[in-house]
């Protein structure tokens, strides 16, 4: 079972390192900036083992990330659990045959693809991703793995906006967030 370091950093420590930047992309928006937490060795490395925290290494097949911040915490756990990482990524950006899923969020629409054969029935994964906010990102890349047949242990989150109730478009999944606002 994956353990946490006792001398990693305390939510709390990542809390105060996660900058706020107003009306970025637009305004209205509170942008919750994570590159200070990534710039800290010890603040990313606590962190990961914080979202994969009693994650046996072997007891996923894939750590799944979704663009862009998503790749980078996604990765990392992979790394640590001895698993493979698949990207979840915007449309146009992956160079093979794609399924795609359409969602909405906080200041517009996108859409997500993800490789057709990026996992197999039954692939174990983590998804894994910066921020849970209205929950849109989250379950458009969860509806692209149960095309794949891939069954979801646990999404987490390194941030979420509770107020925007996210959760609520990702029921029947559990879901592990470190900074709740």
């Amino acid at each position: 079972m994956h353990r946490v370091n006792p001398k990693a950093p305390s939510v709390k420590e990542i809390e105060k390192a996660i900058r706020n930047i107003p009306d970025f992309p637009k305004a209205g928006i509170q942008f919750k900036d994570i590159t200070p937490v990534l710039a800290d060795a010890r603040l990313f490395s606590g962190a990961i083992d914080l979202l994969i925290a009693g994650v046996k290494p072997g007891g996923v097949d894939a750590v799944v990330g979704i663009d862009a911040r998503g790749f980078i915490l996604a990765a990392a756990a992979a790394l640590k659990l001895g698993a493979g990482f698949v990207p979840i990524r915007k449309k146009g950006k992956l160079p093979y045959h794609t399924h795609e899923q359409d969602y909405a969020l906080e200041y517009g629409t996108s859409t997500v693809a993800l490789h057709v054969d990026a996992l197999h029935p039954g692939s174990r994964v983590l998804l894994v991703d910066d921020l849970l906010a209205t929950g849109g990102t989250a379950s458009a890349a969860a509806a692209l793995l149960r095309k794949l047949g891939a069954e979801i242990l646990e999404a987490s989150f390194l941030i979420e906006l509770s107020f925007l109730n996210g959760r609520q478009k990702l029921q029947g999944h559990p879901i592990r967030s470190l900074v709740v606002y």
